[in-house]
């Protein structure tokens, strides 16, 4: 199956560079049919340049905390000299809808 997600042109390319391995979601109805070896289809808000990326693993936490404490920073997409706070996270999503769906790492590789 092929799914369509957009992406900020500092994840687009960190994944394009091969940097940001995880994507971090919110494990909501659209995210919970994303199965291994799916593909994904990122497209970047800023230039409307597309990747497309195939799903080699999922991780399902029930909050941000969790995803954090169980991956490097910068395979989520952080920068070696940055503090990656699992509260930047409430800028896409608020605490409510984190409690009610939880969220999902998904493990990429671009092709």
């Amino acid at each position: 199956m092929k799914h369509y997600m957009n992406l900020w042109n500092d994840s687009f390319q960190a994944i394009k560079e091969g940097k940001k391995t995880i994507e971090m979601r919110l494990n909501d109805e659209k995210r919970s049919i994303i199965m291994i070896d799916d593909l994904i289809e990122f497209t970047n808000t800023k230039t409307n340049e597309v990747m497309t990326c195939k799903v080699s693993n999922l991780f399902f936490y029930k909050n941000f905390e969790e995803l954090y404490m169980n991956h490097k920073k910068v395979s989520l997409g952080y920068k070696e000299n940055e503090t990656a706070n699992p509260s930047d996270m409430y800028m896409y999503y608020s605490k409510e809808k984190i409690a009610k769906y939880g969220v999902i790492g998904i493990e990429i590789v671009v092709i």
